[in-house]
């Protein structure tokens, strides 16, 4: 399986600085990070956007302030859902973008996340060399302004409608759970502007709400609605609009496997780039259909590697970060949502027939330190042999979550009683082990 790719870093994860606002992510912090990232790319003007946190705004003033302290002029584009920042980026020649978000993470936690001038995410070297700048900050030639970046939301709708101005939503009723997030004016006004009808859940963030109990990691909600009402799809993203899972009128969930199996049939793609998440049946399906498959460690900037390098549109993982490079270079739940009712003609979810999935088993497993994984050898004696029973039938993943104190363990196989008997087995080793 593939490994992640290692680099010398302490506080960037595999999507940027996350932890506990206030406590791990100060503004001290978040000054000294985009001071240094902002002489590091030598940016003139950097693009500044958020999700509806009540720790936004202390790290937004923190990072304006840091950006200015770098000779840089700082612009607020306050709420936005994540896929904004490249997109703007590339309208308007920002030279850095910076997003505070903590995704799907609750609340009290926030993050920064870096993307270059050129709209993709920094480099795992380049965020090392950031770190390596905070210790010896160099004053700048000037100090930079501070100022509001006015009709962000627009310009980020705009472009939406731009890209699905062909797709008639008239007549079709849509359910949308904004997680209380990024996505709460943007996502029900997307649907609006191209005909559908739409309800909506979750969309009245009050910056504790984010992700409490709503969006793509807590679809109960959703998938309750979606059985007891009628509409034609049901979409949940998560609390930076970067990630969408659907549900349909029967409640059956849609993951973002699925999605990218009718992503990539319509769109008629050579090939995508997938994790190591991805499910078997995915890849059955694209053999199926004449589409090659690349496979990447966990995390969309490894995703996007990949599809850079091949020079290929469509890829994404099974959490529903999905990334069309013909529209921007970053999983948008929002765009992702719009392609799967373009691909179904603006029909029915309930009537795709992209792919069948093996029954999967995922368990997230807290643990004290998720690193200590790589160095617990029962369990990894366990997984093998796990794994040699189920060859050619399953497989068995193991991995350390890239952002939470969490070990992930995943078993696909023939039936839903084989993969949670596996899964239970490998769960209870590693809880024994580790915590």
């Amino acid at each position: 399986m593939p490994a992640a790719p290692a680099a010398a870093r302490k506080l960037f994860g595999t999507d940027g600085v996350r932890g506990v606002a206030g406590e791990f992510l100060t503004a001290e912090l978040a000054l000294a990070l985009a001071r240094a990232a902002t002489a590091r790319v030598d940016a003139k003007r950097v693009l500044v956007i958020r999700d509806t946190r009540e720790s936004g705004e202390m790290l937004e003033a923190a990072v304006a302030a840091g950006i200015a302290a770098a000779g840089a002029d700082a612009l607020l584009g306050g709420v936005l859902p994540t896929p904004g920042a490249p997109l703007l980026i590339g309208r308007y020649g920002f030279d850095l973008g910076v997003v505070l978000s903590a995704s799907h993470n609750p609340y009290q936690d926030n993050g920064i996340k870096f993307f270059g001038g050129d709209g993709f995410k920094l480099s795992d070297a380049t965020e090392a060399e950031i770190e390596a700048r905070m210790a010896a900050p160099v004053p700048p030639p000037r100090v930079g302004r501070v100022r509001r970046f006015h009709g962000a939301l627009e310009d980020y709708l705009r472009a939406l409608h731009e890209r699905f101005t062909a797709l008639d939503l008239s007549g079709r009723r849509v359910l949308l759970d904004c997680a209380n997030g990024a996505t709460y004016e943007a996502a029900p006004e997307s649907f609006r502007r191209l005909g559908a009808r739409v309800d909506v859940l979750a969309a009245a963030p009050d910056g504790r709400n984010i992700n409490a109990g709503c969006g793509s990691t807590h679809v109960d909600a959703l998938r309750d609605a979606m059985a007891a009402g009628d509409h034609d799809a049901g979409f949940a993203f998560d609390g930076d609009g970067d990630r969408v899972l659907a549900v349909d009128r029967t409640g059956a969930v849609v993951d973002g496997d699925e999605l990218m199996a009718l992503a990539a049939k319509h769109l008629g793609v050579d090939g995508v780039a997938v994790t190591v998440m991805t499910n078997y049946g995915f890849h059955a399906a694209m053999a199926d259909a004449g589409i090659d498959v690349a496979t990447t460690a966990v995390g969309d900037r490894y995703v996007l590697e990949a599809l850079r390098e091949r020079d290929w549109r469509l890829g994404g993982e099974q959490s529903g970060h999905i990334i069309d490079m013909d529209f921007v270079p970053s999983g948008d739940g929002i765009a992702s949502a719009l392609l799967a009712m373009e691909a179904l003609e603006g029909g029915d979810l309930r009537d795709r027939h992209a792919m069948e999935k093996l029954p999967q088993k995922l368990v997230n497993v807290r643990v004290r330190d998720r690193q200590a994984l790589h160095g617990a050898t029962a369990v990894h004696a366990a997984a093998e042999r796990e794994s040699a029973a189920l060859d050619g039938r399953g497989r068995v993943l193991l991995r350390p979550s890239g952002t939470e104190p969490l070990v992930r363990v995943m078993v696909e196989a023939p039936t839903a009683e084989e993969a949670e008997s596996v899964c239970a087995r490998l769960v209870a080793l590693v809880e024994s082990e580790l915590t």
